[in-house]
């Protein structure tokens, strides 16, 4: 009992959050900015300067000596400049601690050093960071004290967003303001806002620290570019949902605490399929808020490793051989007084406006199959999706028996008479009790699942912002959602309107509903046949964002302009591009220092071996000089992939920008990479063990 006291106790300690601010805040400074969060209306600088003060002296009293605004370039990570909160020396050589409204509200960091796809030249050097007072401020403690950390956008001189954050909120107005039109058309005039609720898993893998440090691969790469699987891998399925070993409970802990403390509501944890793979899981929040704490959470994984001897991967497929690790994203809507619009109700057939709802998600995941495609597309995920460990590049919806149903129903008849009832799971066992079971089983193959209210979004890579999904998928059902709302209110009868439009999306849109196994062969035929597309790579996956129809979308609902999609395209490909050529350089800078040496020294000791028994005696060495044959052929062809590798790598810096050089990346210097790990992989398994100069695949995710 102690224990949960504590935690209520603890839980957001470093938040500036709602409580906080009732306590400290005057009551009208107080209003006026829940006007401001709930409504936007402008927050003038006299409230902002008394929030400014409130909030500083409230961060001073946390040990906070500077305060940053802390955002999301387009880098894949969080960025901050950090200013103390002291003024200049007066005359008599003493400072004061002070924080103003226009400091709270507008930062300046330099734009010309981050990613911008040629929104920005390099000269242009002034960017803007504004406060996103729909996300707490909180303060963090580090090695550098503490720091109160604003959330905020980041945009350039001319307002282009330069960040993850920006389209996220401006996603969330569209399906706001599209949401709110379905809901006054079916009668509800007492919900004032929808929102779109994220919940967000977070799969890792953790090694000893000592380990990770001889691994050059994983310092320059976050992934093993070598490595043999050792006798064992996952296949006893012994280590998911195992018990937590004491090390690895211990880091858990911790990552807990620091996560309550900063107001993240951890709530699962557990073993993953792979071993030394775990993962993390939170209650769902607002969708920009489950953005911030999921790059805190990712933050806190590996500081805390750091402070237990471990080191956090979050690369999405750091091992070949066993699973990589995805961050499955559970997306809903709701109002402000706890409608979920995803919510089936017990009897779905008769429940019309969660068939509409239904019926323009499907629609819009069909209309932008390669969009949603492009928001879970990295570098890292090319080795999962496809590989059946993550859903298969292919877009397809689950919705399970008892939705299935009902939509036959309607695509055949026009009407839904009944619903599957989930019955009663008799478990055969007398002292065990009898168990209410769902309507629908659920499928991990499948890329976007409905799971009871919800959707699970499962291709989405591990070490990747939440925003792009997100983004895309208010974006694309906001869309669906005004064309629906669009006939609705120029129907007469709005429920015969209603059911009309529920058949013709269902009808038109059934192609993109699949139960089955998403790893099969057969699935991918069949979905050829259907007419959906298969993205198979990050490369492929980025000329959704320009195409005409996601312009016109995204313009539409003032989400993107053609030329932030066009920059995002630009990053995208460089990124892309510069992620391969690290990683063929590291393998280049390993194989000559380090592997090649170690080959040749156990080669030479073979053969001075096998000379020395010759010398002694007349004794069969052919097993000796088999290894000696076997290791310098091996060698030899290692030699030869380290050529043709560093010839086509550097062809590539040679290349133009953009999907000309992302593409001969993807096929020429990854193929050049699989063909040097091929010969070096084999010599690992035969060179001494004291000779190699790499801990292991063994050494690494069993011993941790």
């Amino acid at each position: 009992m102690s224990e949960y006291f504590k935690v209520v106790d603890i839980f957001g300690e470093y938040v500036f959050n709602d409580t906080v601010m009732k306590e400290r805040l005057p009551k009208k400074v107080y209003q006026k900015l829940q006007e401001t969060i709930k409504e936007g209306t402008d927050l003038d600088l006299a409230t902002a300067d008394i929030i400014a003060h409130e909030m500083k002296e409230w961060a001073i009293e946390q040990g906070a000596t500077h305060y940053t605004h802390w955002f999301q370039p387009l880098t894949g990570v969080t960025a901050e400049k950090h200013d103390s909160f002291i003024t200049a020396p007066n005359e008599q050589g003493k400072v004061l601690m002070s924080f103003s409204g226009k400091e709270l509200i507008k930062g300046e960091p330099d734009a010309s050093s981050f990613p911008s796809g040629g929104l920005r030249a390099t000269c242009e050097a002034r960017g803007y960071t504004a406060w996103d007072c729909t996300s707490y401020a909180f303060v963090r403690h580090d090695a550098a004290g503490a720091t109160l950390c604003i959330p905020t956008a980041f945009c350039s001189y001319k307002g282009e967003a330069l960040d993850q954050k920006t389209p996220l909120l401006r996603s969330m107005q569209a399906i706001d303001t599209q949401a709110l039109r379905l809901l006054r058309l079916f009668g509800n005039t007492t919900s004032r806002k929808v929102t779109p609720s994220v919940g967000s898993e977070q799969e890792y893998f953790l090694v000893d620290k000592e380990k990770y440090l001889k691994r050059k691969d994983l310092i320059y790469t976050g992934r093993t570019l070598f490595g043999s699987m050792p006798a064992k891998g996952q296949e006893m399925d012994d280590h998911y949902f195992g018990s937590i070993r004491p090390r690895i409970a211990a880091f858990m802990k911790d990552v807990n605490e620091e996560l309550w403390k900063l107001g993240v509501p951890a709530k699962t944890q557990h073993n993953e399929v792979a071993p030394a793979q775990h993962e993390l899981a939170p209650i769902y929040e607002t969708c920009n808020l489950a953005l911030d704490h999921n790059h805190l959470v990712m933050e806190v994984l590996k500081k805390k490793a750091n402070e237990h001897g471990l080191q956090c991967l979050l690369h999405e497929k750091p091992f070949d051989g066993v699973n990589g690790s995805g961050k499955h994203d559970n997306w809903s809507i709701t109002t402000d007084d706890g409608i979920n619009l995803l919510e089936p109700g017990k009897t779905p057939h008769e429940n019309i406006q969660f068939l509409l709802v239904l019926a323009c998600i499907l629609k819009a995941v069909d209309d932008h199959a390669d969009l949603l495609r492009w928001s879970a597309a990295d570098v890292g995920n090319d080795h999962r999706l496809g590989a059946n460990e993550a859903p298969p590049a292919i877009i397809s919806v689950f919705l399970g028996e008892q939705l299935d149903d009902v939509i036959t129903q309607l695509i055949s008849t026009g009407s839904a008479t009944h619903s599957l009832k989930g019955g009663v799971l008799q478990t055969g066992v007398a002292s065990l009790p009898d168990l209410a079971k769902d309507a629908t089983d659920r499928n991990r193959t499948s890329p976007f699942a409905f799971t009871g209210n919800k959707f699970e979004f499962r291709m989405v890579g591990s070490q990747d912002s939440i925003s792009a999904p997100n983004v895309v998928l208010n974006t694309i059902v906001a869309e669906a959602f005004e064309e629906a709302c669009d006939e609705l209110e120029k129907a007469e009868d709005i429920n015969e309107k209603a059911h009309d439009l529920i058949k013709k999306y269902l009808t038109e849109h059934q192609r993109i509903i699949f139960n089955g196994d998403g790893y099969s062969d057969a699935w991918v035929e069949e979905a050829e046949r259907r007419g959906l597309p298969n993205i198979r790579s990050m490369v492929d996956a980025i000329p959704a964002l320009t195409t005409d129809k996601a312009i016109a979308m995204f313009e539409k609902f003032g989400v993107f302009t053609k030329a932030e999609l066009e920059s995002r395209e630009e990053i995208q490909y460089e990124i892309y591009a510069k992620e391969i050529n690290i990683e063929a350089r590291a393998m280049i800078n390993i194989t000559n220092k380090t592997l090649i040496p170690a080959v040749i020294k156990d080669i030479t000791a073979l053969a001075q071996s096998i000379n020395a028994v010759k010398a002694a005696c007349d004794c069969d060495v052919s097993v000796q000089t088999e290894l000696l044959q076997e290791s310098s052929a091996l060698l030899s062809d290692a030699k030869v992939a380290l050529a043709k590798l560093e010839e086509v790598t550097d062809k590539g810096l040679t290349m133009g920008d953009g999907a000309a050089r992302a593409a001969y990346y993807r096929d020429e210097v990854t193929t050049a990479m699989a063909e040097l790990r091929a010969p070096i992989d084999k010599l690992e398994i035969i060179v001494d063990k004291k000779v190699w100069p790499m801990p292991s695949y063994g050494d690494l995710i069993f011993e941790v």
